[in-house]
């Protein structure tokens, strides 16, 4: 169950206005990682969205999880099927989705979300008296 959702559209759309004035540079905006392009060939699910710097390809959409309790898992990148199980039993924890072409490395920030299970309620200790 998707929470505190954050869209980064209008974000995505200012950056691109800088980028076709002219004024922020192509190769400042395609600069994904080569563990960010190996997450969306292993991890990633497609889009219906054409790159909007190269136009050859449509964007591939990664998610990345980071939480506390989810140990080694935070931090990585994680298909839908396994967002789904970690919703289902792990404590709260945070979702970012980028977007990114494999062909010219663009990438952007498109959503943030939270899931999983809400935390529990802090127990008040009892204080002798």
């Amino acid at each position: 169950m998707q929470r505190q959702i954050v869209d980064y559209a209008l974000q995505r759309r200012s950056r691109l206005s800088q980028v076709h004035s002219g004024r922020v540079g192509v190769t400042e905006v395609c600069d994904a990682s080569p563990y960010l392009l190996r997450a969306a060939k292993f991890h990633g699910r497609p889009s219906p969205t054409l790159c909007p710097i190269c136009r050859k390809e449509h964007v591939t959409l990664v998610s990345w999880v980071f939480g506390e309790r989810l140990g080694q898992v935070s931090g990585s990148a994680r298909s839908a099927e396994e967002i789904s199980r970690l919703d289902a039993t792990a404590e709260e924890f945070s979702v970012h989705v980028v977007e990114v072409c494999r062909t010219c490395s663009w990438n952007h920030l498109v959503q943030s979300y939270v899931a999983g299970l809400p935390p529990r309620a802090q127990r008040r200790r009892r204080v002798a008296e």
